[in-house]
């Protein structure tokens, strides 16, 4: 079903996350997911949101660029306890210092769970060794780097 990697480090891994593009990451809802109160833990939707913002980003740098996660505001509209959830992103703008993207993630049902916004920063690598063997996945077909 996916062309990018499964996971990109132990986060994804536990947590699931499936890249379908850069812009589309999925999640199957497991119990260990839900927390003590009985809810989809606030923690999987911002990382499946923060996770998915990136790999937006990413697939728009050089060689040359590297991302961070500045801030990001989330709402939680509501909950599930099982099935799919998907988030889906978009990058709005992007200058040379910084990026402003939004997602929403939804049920496999249509519903809406949370809504949010994002800003990264962008700055000059250090080191120009391109992207972790994993990350690299998540570019879309075609896509290279300028």
């Amino acid at each position: 079903m996916t062309d990018g990697p499964m996971s990109l480090d132990g986060i994804t891994r536990f947590l699931g996350l499936r890249w379908e593009a850069p812009d589309v990451v999925r999640l199957t809802i497991c119990p260990e997911l839900v927390n003590a109160g009985g809810l989809l833990s606030g923690v999987v939707t911002y990382a499946l949101v923060d996770y998915s913002m990136g790999s937006t980003l990413w697939a728009q740098t050089t060689e040359e660029e590297g991302i961070a996660t500045v801030s990001i505001a989330v709402n939680y509209v509501q909950t599930a306890l099982e099935g799919e959830i998907v988030c889906r992103t978009g990058l709005d703008r992007r200058n040379r210092r910084s990026a402003a993207l939004r997602s929403e993630v939804r049920h496999e049902d249509g519903r809406l769970l949370v809504t949010a916004i994002g800003t990264y920063g962008i700055f000059p690598r250090r080191r120009s060794t391109g992207a972790p063997p994993a990350l690299s996945a998540v570019r879309p077909p075609g896509r290279t780097r300028a």
